[in-house]
């Protein structure tokens, strides 16, 4: 397959017109179409409807558009390992789910930049799925997940463990209730994808309940926004305990005790089977297993 026609098409479809896409790749229109053409011929498919609104895609070009974006990505990266081999950049892409990146993380890259000036860190936080996709589509090198995935083509293993507290900021609320009693509180909870969210939901459905029968009142997609909602009062939800040490003993966040029940997340380091990784990286994976890590 035509790389050159692959992306031709892909950034057609991307952009929903062949003029912009043909000003992005700086080609023609007709040039653009020929490619495209071309491509369309050596796959046996109509990829793509053209009309005066732009351009739609087929039930085909549904396929070959999800198809390019990954192997589109592989050529990059492919091209970007290569040039910092040919450079001798030591390249640590590091992704984490927001339970710990936003707090714990940090800290921890810092220790380890000290003792490694050579490496540079790109470092990217998004939730536990996004984590994933971008370990899947090789953006990222090693990832830092909450929960264990039921994935064959990932080495996991575990760094911690952490307490998921339910906190308030309202003093008149109980320290102790029922799963009753959970059900009627106003709940702030994590967007779909989250693993804060996979976790509760994973734990609350062994005791026959579901997400569906909590009074959840709105999902925010930051651990940090979550805490700064509680604090402020405007509900009650289910944080790390790494991620709220300070507010704790400074009162600004109690812990809401649940009969019967306790919440914990396990947090793992994980990376693609099929990717051997470097000195650099192991050199991090070792770290970031070992009490050196540092926790914020």
């Amino acid at each position: 397959m035509n790389l050159q026609y692959l992306n031709a098409f892909y950034t057609t479809a991307k952009l929903n017109s062949i003029s912009k896409a043909a000003k992005t790749l700086h080609l023609t229109q007709p040039g653009l179409s020929m490619q495209i053409q071309s491509l369309e011929k050596e796959l046996g498919a109509f990829l793509l409807v053209r009309s005066n609104k732009g351009v739609k895609l087929t039930e085909a070009g549904k396929i070959v558009f999800d198809y390019a974006d990954t192997i589109l990505s592989m050529q990059e990266n492919i091209e970007r390992d290569l040039k910092n081999l040919k450079n001798q950049n030591c390249q640590l892409l590091l992704g984490a789910c927001k339970s710990v990146g936003e707090f714990a993380l940090p800290c921890s890259i810092y220790t380890f930049k000290q003792a490694h000036q050579q490496v540079d860190i790109q470092f990217d936080i998004s939730n536990t799925e996004a984590v994933l996709e971008k370990m899947k589509h090789r953006s990222i090198n090693i990832g830092i997940i909450q929960g264990k995935i039921d994935a064959e083509e990932l080495i996991q293993a575990l760094i911690t463990q952490d307490q998921l507290l339910l906190v308030t900021s309202d003093q008149t609320t109980p320290q102790e209730i029922t799963l009753e009693q959970l059900r009627e509180l106003p709940l702030i909870f994590r967007e779909t994808g989250s693993g804060t969210r996979e976790t509760i939901k994973r734990q609350l459905s062994q005791h026959h309940l579901s997400l569906d029968q909590l009074n959840l009142i709105y999902f925010l997609n930051s651990m940090e926004a979550i805490k700064s909602s509680v604090i402020s009062g405007k509900g009650i939800s289910f944080i790390p305990r790494l991620s709220i040490q300070r507010e704790l003993k400074e009162g600004m966040l109690r812990e809401i005790q649940v009969k019967g029940i306790s919440f914990y997340s396990e947090f793992y380091v994980a990376y693609r089977r099929d990717y051997s990784l470097m000195a650099h990286e192991l050199q991090f994976i070792d770290f970031i297993k070992s009490p050196r890590r540092g926790f914020c």
